[in-house]
């Protein structure tokens, strides 16, 4: 059984991985689009640009391709194909749907908060059926800085009126579990893509198997 340092009073999940099974879409997104403009996108590298937001990608393009690489028409591209591999629906992650009704149900107010654009964001939580539930979608649009930085958990426990050390934060990437313990933020990794490491188990409350184990946390939480 699991222990909160603080009562539960709000939900913040990260979108990509987390609640949306994705992550392995844009993957693949990605090493297609990128392959048609002549460049290699080992998976090893795909994995290193997990949670990490749009801006910060660029960068590390530009450190590993030089300043030619072209960024935009990658994005493009990539956003065309992602659109193909989700023509038949955005997949939710096993236990979101039962989570998300639970949370409801005790009147715990939710949020997301992700490093994807909010027109991403919006567009792709509205095709899964979950937008209607979240009391904020907080995108890195609205911050100054991403994650691994807490800006994006504190901005979305304002929006929830809570602070932040009572919000529970369900989080898959190393970036986004290092961001929600820097808010103060109480932790859950729910791996997708990378597995969790000693470093990200001692900053995190808990690491899970998946969102129905979430929901068994706080029912006897």
């Amino acid at each position: 059984m699991t222990a909160f340092p603080y009562p539960v009073e709000a939900v913040i999940f990260d979108m990509d991985g987390l609640l949306l099974d994705t992550e392995n879409v844009y993957r693949r997104a990605m090493i297609t689009s990128a392959s048609g403009l002549g460049y290699d996108f080992p998976e090893t590298f795909c994995h290193s640009l997990v949670g990490t937001a749009e801006t910060e990608i660029h960068a590390i393009l530009r450190q590993r391709f030089g300043d030619d690489f072209p960024i935009p028409q990658l994005f493009r591209e990539c956003e065309v194909e992602m659109q193909r591999l989700l023509d038949t629906g955005v997949p939710v992650k096993a236990g979101a749907t039962e989570l998300i009704g639970e949370l409801a149900a005790r009147k715990l107010p939710m949020a997301v908060a992700t490093s994807t654009v909010r027109r991403i964001a919006e567009h792709h939580l509205k095709r899964a059926g979950l937008l209607d539930h979240f009391a904020a979608v907080c995108t890195r649009e609205d911050v100054t800085r991403g994650k691994p930085h807490p800006d994006l958990f504190l901005k979305a426990a304002s929006h929830l009126g809570v602070r932040a050390e009572r919000c529970l934060v369900l989080e898959d990437s190393y970036h986004g579990v290092r961001a929600a313990h820097a808010a103060g933020a109480m932790p859950v990794m729910v791996p997708d893509l990378l597995p969790a490491t000693d470093e990200l188990r001692a900053l995190c409350i808990a690491v899970v198997r998946d969102l129905h184990d979430v929901r068994a946390m706080l029912k006897v939480g």
